[in-house]
């Protein structure tokens, strides 16, 4: 049996955005967030969530190219040495930056 959903595209004219803020609610990640949840035996725990230090937040379509840590670090590290290959480039731009060891390697 399939099941086919349709549905119109247009907003109903009771819908009224004229007045809305744009991200009224928004609130930088970085600051935090606080999580209720509700219990069904009435009881509320409340969480505060804050980034790790050194969290970095990657845009929407960085995090298509990129999908995880050892993608984005890779990258990095193969600008970290063009950026050293480049004439005249101050040192303090470029650090130099250690390889990760394997698991194989960190095991010896």
């Amino acid at each position: 049996m399939d099941i086919i959903f349709e549905w119109d595209d247009e907003l109903r004219a009771e819908y009224d955005f004229r007045s809305a803020v744009r991200s009224k609610h928004y609130k930088p990640l970085h600051e935090g967030y606080t999580v209720q949840i509700h219990k069904a035996d009435g009881t509320t725990i409340v969480q505060h969530v804050t980034l790790e230090e050194g969290a970095v937040l990657l845009e929407p379509d960085v995090r298509q190219v990129f999908p995880n840590s050892l993608a984005v670090n890779q990258a990095l590290r193969s600008l970290i040495t063009l950026l050293a290959q480049m004439p005249d480039q101050p040192k303090s731009m470029v650090k130099k930056t250690r390889t990760p060891k394997s698991k194989a390697q960190s095991n010896l």
